[in-house]
């Protein structure tokens, strides 16, 4: 199936993860601006991205049963309410206040997060298609756009009283584009079937680590850059952007790879490309040489989470499968908030250089857990 095909398919969730991506990007690329302006160091301003994490947790509760009432209103509606809370960052003045507003923007995205990967896997049900790698494309090419023009509007004078609510109408727009049918769901009250606790913990600990890499660059490399690295807004604000555009590329291209591998070959791969890449983003002389750094830890992380999640869904039972992938993404979503606190620990005890460092380490370790995934005795 082509990539155009699958997102006409898949057109209202693909909005929804182009929603989220337009308003992480926008807050990776101003990340520096908002650390300058509450006056942290790098442990404080990693310790306080943990307030994504906590508004996080609350929408796994949530969401389910915000999907459940809304129907086939949750996107739209969620989509509406994160891009009301994508301006509040503009009014982050002080430290309290920037951590409450980052417990909102994690509970909104966590909220559109959820329902849209559920509608993805839906549509892939209904139409025996897949479809998640080019939803969490648009993801990225959304994210690398907003992170983009994020700092060119930093570039011609522009402060955050101006840039959040603009990519705020981004985001609002795409609102419309959101709705469809949904299957009308059975809430029985039989008893719920064990999981698989081992599979979940694996495959869960590949997303984890993937999630992980990805966010320590999306909301560090523009800080690597300009300071580090000594580079201006422009060449900070396309640290994530190349992030950004690279993740696009190897997860369209992920399932013309897939195809041809198994998801344990691809994420193989994928490791070593990424481990490759932050190396050279750590030791990078100049801003030039960190692009190319994280074009490849792009190109090597943009599969492992959907690779992982495709994993657990293959090796789990038919009726468990949509409670594995949940239990799956969920420790995923977790480590995508947390990692950016632990490598504001890591920055201000080591420095971005020695801190990206360990990312790598992180990211060797899927070598081992993937020979656990496929030769252990996961199914209990």
């Amino acid at each position: 199936m082509s990539i155009l095909s699958a997102l006409r398919l898949s057109r209202a969730p693909v909005a929804a993860f182009m929603a989220v991506g337009l308003t992480w990007g926008c807050i990776a690329a101003m990340a520096p601006v908002l650390k300058a302006r509450i006056g942290v160091d790098d442990a404080s301003f990693g310790l306080l991205l943990l307030g994504t994490a906590i508004g996080l947790s609350t929408t796994l509760y949530v969401a389910p049963r915000w999907d459940r009432r809304m129907g086939r209103w949750a996107l739209p509606a969620g989509t509406v309410i994160l891009a009301a809370a994508s301006m509040l960052p503009a009014v982050a003045y002080t430290v309290p206040l920037f951590f409450v507003i980052l417990m909102i923007l994690g509970a909104t995205s966590g909220l559109t997060d959820v329902v849209m990967n559920a509608r993805v896997s839906e549509i892939e049900t209904r139409t025996s298609r897949s479809l998640m790698n080019v939803n969490h494309a648009m993801f990225s090419v959304a994210y690398a756009v907003s992170a983009l023009l994020t700092g060119a509007m930093r570039e011609a004078g522009w402060g955050p009283g101006a840039i959040f609510p603009a990519i705020a109408m981004l985001v609002l727009a795409t609102a419309p584009f959101q709705m469809m049918q949904v299957a009308v769901r059975d809430v029985g009250n039989g008893p719920v079937p064990r999981l698989p606790l081992g599979l979940v913990a694996l495959c869960g600990a590949i997303v984890l680590i993937g999630f992980m890499a990805e966010a320590t660059v999306e909301s560090w490399s523009a800080l690597h850059i300009e300071r580090t690295l000594l580079g201006g807004a422009a060449e900070g604000a396309f640290g994530p952007a190349m992030l950004g555009l690279t993740m696009a590329v190897g997860r369209f291209s992920g399932q013309a790879v897939a195809a041809r591998l198994s998801e344990i070959g691809v994420i193989r791969i994928a490791t070593a490309l990424a481990v490759a890449g932050v190396l050279i983003a750590a030791a990078a002389p100049t801003p030039f040489v960190a692009y190319i750094g994280f074009g490849l830890m792009g190109l090597g992380i943009s599969v492992i989470g959907p690779m992982g999640l495709a994993l657990a869904g293959r090796l789990s039972l038919p009726s468990q499968r949509t409670a594995v992938i949940a239990r799956v993404a969920v420790i995923g979503f977790i480590g995508f908030f947390i990692a950016p606190a632990l490598m504001g620990i890591g920055a201000q005890t080591f420095g971005l250089r020695w801190a990206f460092a360990c990312v790598a380490i992180l990211l060797a370790a899927i070598w081992p857990l993937s020979r656990l995934v496929r030769e252990g005795p996961i199914r209990r």
